[in-house]
């Protein structure tokens, strides 16, 4: 297994999916760190040569990814929560953040529906 960033890469995947295994690379990103590194995006991870391994290397790390990507995104809700602005207040609660409904649907972050004990239909 090839080690990229500190995330193990498969090695039967091929580059561009194996790319995307790393937290903040997308498809996008990883078409574009297989072209700087001049590597052909079909290439299986365990075919790649040690200084094409290298040269992706060296463009992943260019990027915020992995542990300081995380550590930011989190800073940012915080943000929002010391700030108390609406944003803030629904991260808070564990509601939807972006205007979505929620007498419905919402069900991932809102969680499993919960009963009201004594109501009765």
């Amino acid at each position: 297994m090839a080690r990229i960033a500190g995330v193990n890469i498969p090695d039967n995947a091929h580059v561009i999916i194996g790319l995307q295994h790393i937290y903040g690379i997308g498809p996008s990103r990883a078409k574009l760190i297989c072209s700087t590194a001049r590597v052909n995006p079909q290439t299986k991870v365990r075919d790649l040569e040690q200084d094409k391994m290298e040269a992706v290397r060296s463009q992943v790390g260019i990027f915020t990814i992995e542990g300081d990507l995380r550590r930011e995104v989190s800073m940012n809700i915080k943000r929002l929560i010391d700030l108390k602005c609406y944003r803030g207040g629904r991260h808070l609660k564990g509601l939807p953040v972006r205007g979505q409904r929620t007498k419905t649907n919402a069900r991932t972050r809102k969680g499993p529906r919960k009963s009201i004990a004594g109501k009765k239909k």
